[in-house]
């Protein structure tokens, strides 16, 4: 990817960073995506992240509000903490929002501790839902004024507009620190559901005057952009923060297809993409989702004037007909992302993934078979994994690339090293081992690139972090040089295969 079509970045003005803000006027808030390490200490060497786009949701709600609000994603810019923290105190926010994450969290932390005294924090993410108390009890969250637990759209525009209504909201907890007790917010009857479940249909395009790199363009050249088509997952795989069973408050649905489609016109007609990439669990991962949208995509010759990717389930698309899938191909699907994860059918029933091997073998034919490319996504070292499971991802990656081959869709291999992540099912069982809370927090980046040396790692580096624990047999020295070579193959793979586009 490179650098966002149409937008120059200048570094003159504290603002310059900051997506959005309006210098006319003074923020009312300032939305921050941490770093997921300080850059002022190892320089970032890839060019692209994936954007905020529920930061962006909040921003674009709370400005058509009518408030003045920015978004500085410190990671997108590759920003360390002490910029970051300088570039949001020289702006001067009546608030600040941050997206806490497992990853992230302690450099968030560290980042509020230095707000100035009169900017108010409001906080949300996997990580603020999962661990409430310890947030709310972290002395370097002094400057918190509410933690918003779920999709937050409407209660933050509602504290931008009165820090006392954190009273009347629900899931929003604050801490009394003269009483050191917590408090949480009582919503008044027939108001809960719109705060929690907001009609998504209703709310309004992501306004992407707020996301620094996207649309951006892409490496074929077309302008591209991120969209969300649905929220919530109604699978519980152990690894994942979207789990159901860490999600119980979370109401399951998917837009509207005419509402979709209009999105994507939408985009079109202000920035010229023609690419889109569907970023939430579900756009494919259940027929009754799939084939309406795929009935309005055919309506709106979809395939005709886009390509587009998606997040699909290996068991939902090893069900659907041929039919289905010829259909999907007609309308412009260009690419598939698989969570593969696991070569070992054990490990895959340990992350209660509801697939096999052989099944995603059988799936990833079909897709290919269409010119549909496949992206896999793997863990590697899940708790419990023996050298023999690994063994079986490896063989299985390339069983799959040998498959790629022979077909017209192409097949690509994402690695990662397994992270616990609070709230989610596997979490509970490392707990209940006997690992401490403390030690699963201990995230630390790891540079494969060799200081950017590395081509090959360098596109993926702000995935490579870890709590540096062995969670199964294999040594972490082993699982990180398999990780490695698997990602330096795939790297000479698309370069080849662009080669001879």
């Amino acid at each position: 990817m490179s650098a966002p079509h149409g937008q120059e970045i200048s570094r003159t003005h504290p603002l310059d960073l900051i997506a959005g803000a309006d210098r006319t006027r003074a923020l009312d808030a300032l939305f921050v995506n941490a770093p997921l390490r300080d850059y002022a200490l190892r320089p970032r060497v890839n060019d692209y992240t994936l954007p905020v786009l529920g930061m962006a949701y909040i921003a674009t709600y709370a400005h058509q509000a009518g408030f003045s609000v920015g978004v500085l994603d410190a990671e997108a810019h590759g920003l360390g903490l002490a910029q970051t923290t300088e570039l949001i105190n020289a702006a001067r926010p009546r608030w600040v929002g941050m997206n806490l994450l497992a990853p992230t969290y302690e450099l968030s932390a560290r980042i509020a501790a230095h707000l100035a005294d009169d900017i108010a924090l409001v906080v949300g993410g996997h990580q603020a839902k999962a661990m409430p108390q310890r947030i709310l009890a972290d002395p370097r969250m002094d400057r918190l004024h509410a933690l918003v637990i779920g999709e937050s759209e409407t209660r933050t525009a509602a504290l931008l507009e009165d820090a006392k209504r954190r009273t009347e909201l629900p899931g929003v907890l604050w801490r009394d620190r003269l009483l050191n007790t917590t408090a949480r917010g009582i919503a008044p009857p027939g108001t809960t559901g719109r705060h929690l479940a907001p009609d998504i249909d209703a709310l309004p395009f992501v306004d992407r005057r707020y996301l620094p790199q996207d649309p951006c363009t892409a490496p074929d050249g077309r302008i591209e952009a991120n969209i969300v088509g649905s929220r919530g997952c109604p699978y519980d795989c152990g690894f994942c923060g979207a789990a159901v069973s860490a999600n119980p408050d979370v109401k399951i649905r998917t837009r509207r297809p005419d509402n979709i489609v209009a999105e994507l016109d939408d985009l079109n007609a202000r920035y010229g993409a023609t690419a889109f990439r569907f970023v939430d669990d579900l756009f494919l991962g259940a027929a009754r989702i799939i084939r309406p949208a795929m009935d309005a995509f055919t309506a709106h010759r979809i395939g005709e004037r886009y390509v587009w990717d998606a997040t699909g389930r290996i068991n939902v698309l090893h069900r659907v007909d041929d039919a289905l899938l010829d259909t999907l191909a007609r309308n412009g699907l260009r690419e598939v992302a698989l969570g593969i994860e696991s070569g070992s059918d054990r490990i895959l029933a340990a992350m209660d993934k509801r697939i096999t091997a052989a099944m995603t073998e059988h799936v990833a034919r079909r897709l290919m078979e269409r010119g549909i490319h496949v992206k896999g996504y793997f863990i590697l070292g899940y708790p419990g994994e023996q050298h023999e499971d690994l063994a079986a991802t490896e063989r299985h990656i390339r069983a799959l690339w040998g498959l790629a081959d022979l077909l017209p869709g192409s097949f690509r291999a994402s690695v990662f090293e397994f992270r616990p992540y609070p709230g989610t099912p596997v979490w509970q069982q490392l707990t209940v081992a006997g690992h401490a809370p403390a030690d699963l927090l201990a995230y630390a980046d790891i540079d494969l690139t060799d200081h950017g040396a590395d081509e090959t790692m360098r596109a993926r580096d702000e995935f490579n972090f870890s709590v540096g624990i062995q969670f199964g047999a294999v040594p972490l020295t082993t699982l990180r040089a398999t990780l490695a070579a698997l990602t330096r193959e795939q790297h000479a793979r698309t370069g080849r295969q662009r080669m001879t586009a």
